[in-house]
C-alpha cells in the first residue's frame, strides 16, 4: 500500500517546556541537583541559546519539573545513510554542570546506527569525554553549549560515511565505507520502525507528522538503495551544503 501524502503543517516548537518526562532515561539514575546560582545562571544560559539557535532539523524539550534534563530529537540530513529519520537523545545536567560535560543517552531500541552510537544508549564522542580527541574538541566549561553538542552529533556523528567514525578502522576502502553505509541505512529504518510504535512522550506529534510527510521520500529511497540505482545517503540529495549561521548568545 502506498502511503498516504500528508501536505497538512504541523506547528512543533523546536523549544518547548512540558510537564512530563516521565519516560526519560536519567529521570530515576540522575539526582536532583542542587540549585545554586551557578547551576540556575548556566541553565537560563543553555535555553536563550537553545531557543535562539536551534536549526528547523533540531527539536528540544526541557522538563518543567526537573530543569537539569532534556530531550533532543535531531533529523538526519541529506547526503547521510540518516536522511529523513528521527534520532531521539536524552540530556541530563549534572550537578557541577558546566565544569563537568552533561550525560547523554540515545534513545537505540536496540539498534546500532553508528559506532558513535551505541545499543546499551553511550554516546562516544571527544565534546563528551568519551571518546578520544585534542583538547581543543573536548568539553570547555567556558565556551562548550548544549546547541555545540547537538550539532556535533548531527554533523560528526551522523554524517555520510560513518565506517570512519571508528578508530579501528585503519583501511582506507570505498567498498568497506558504502557496505557499512548500507549498514547503518537498515538499522536506522529498523530505529524508525520502533520509535513510530514506542515514540517518546511529547513527541508523539511530531514523529506521526514527520514520517506521514516523509514515507514517500523513504520508500523510494528504500526502491533505489535495493535495485542499486544510486549509493546509500544520495537518493533525492541535490548536494546542497548545510546552512551555517552565527550563535547569538
Amino acid at each position: 500500500m502506498t502511503p498516504e501524502k500528508d501536505n497538512s503543517e504541523l506547528t512543533f516548537p523546536q523549544f518547548d517546556v512540558v510537564s512530563d518526562m516521565s519516560d526519560h532515561h536519567f529521570l530515576g539514575r540522575h539526582p536532583l541537583p542542587q540549585m545554586g546560582n551557578c547551576f540556575l545562571r548556566a541553565i537560563s544560559k543553555e535555553w536563550r541559546i537553545l531557543q535562539k539557535n536551534l536549526p528547523e532539523s533540531i527539536f528540544v524539550q526541557v522538563s518543567e519539573t526537573r530543569s537539569d534534563l532534556l530531550r533532543a530529537a535531531i533529523t538526519g540530513v541529506a547526503g547521510t545513510p540518516y536522511h529523513d529519520a528521527l534520532f531521539f537523545f536524552d540530556i541530563g545536567l549534572p550537578p557541577s554542570y558546566p565544569n563537568e560535560p552533561p550525560k547523554i543517552h540515545y534513545l537505540s531500541h536496540g539498534y546500532e546506527v553508528n559506532p558513535n552510537l551505541k545499543r546499551n544508549g553511550a554516546v562516544c564522542l571527544s565534546l563528551f569525554n568519551t571518546f578520544s580527541g585534542s583538547r581543543s574538541e573536548r568539553w570547555n566549561p567556558e565556551t562548550s553549549t548544549l546547541l555545540q553538542v547537538l550539532l556535533s552529533i548531527q554533523s560528526l556523528v551522523l554524517n555520510e560515511k560513518p565506517y570512519f567514525n571508528h578508530p579501528l578502522n585503519f583501511v582506507n576502502s570505498k567498498k568497506l565505507s558504502d557496505s557499512f553505509s548500507q549498514y547503518c541505512f537498515l538499522q536506522t529504518c529498523m530505529t524508525t520502525v520502533h520509535l513510530i510504535r514506542n515514540p517518546p512522550s511529547k513527541f508523539e506529534p511530531l514523529i506521526t507528522h514527520h514520517f506521514r510527510k516523509q514515507a514517500n521520500a523513504i520508500l523510494a529511497a528504500c526502491d533505489a538503495y535495493a535495485n542499486g540505482r544510486v549509493m546509500v545517503g544520495f537518493h533525492g540529495c541535490d548536494g546542497a551544503a548545510p546552512p551555517r549561521f552565527e550563535i547569538r548568545r
